[in-house]
């Protein structure tokens, strides 16, 4: 379950990254983005093993 968090917080920085320069979508992209590091904290605080 970890690294499918990890695995999602990348491709939404990435989805996120791409809208950002590429497109002007809105709030949707930095919501997009709050998630992803919300994801990536969640498994920094929990101790997620490095792989």
């Amino acid at each position: 379950m970890g690294n499918l968090l990890y695995v999602i917080a990348v491709i939404l920085i990435i989805i996120w990254a791409l809208g950002f320069f590429a497109y002007n979508v809105g709030s949707v992209i930095h919501i997009l983005l709050v998630i992803a590091i919300v994801a990536i904290l969640l498994r920094v605080i929990r101790g997620g093993s490095a792989v």
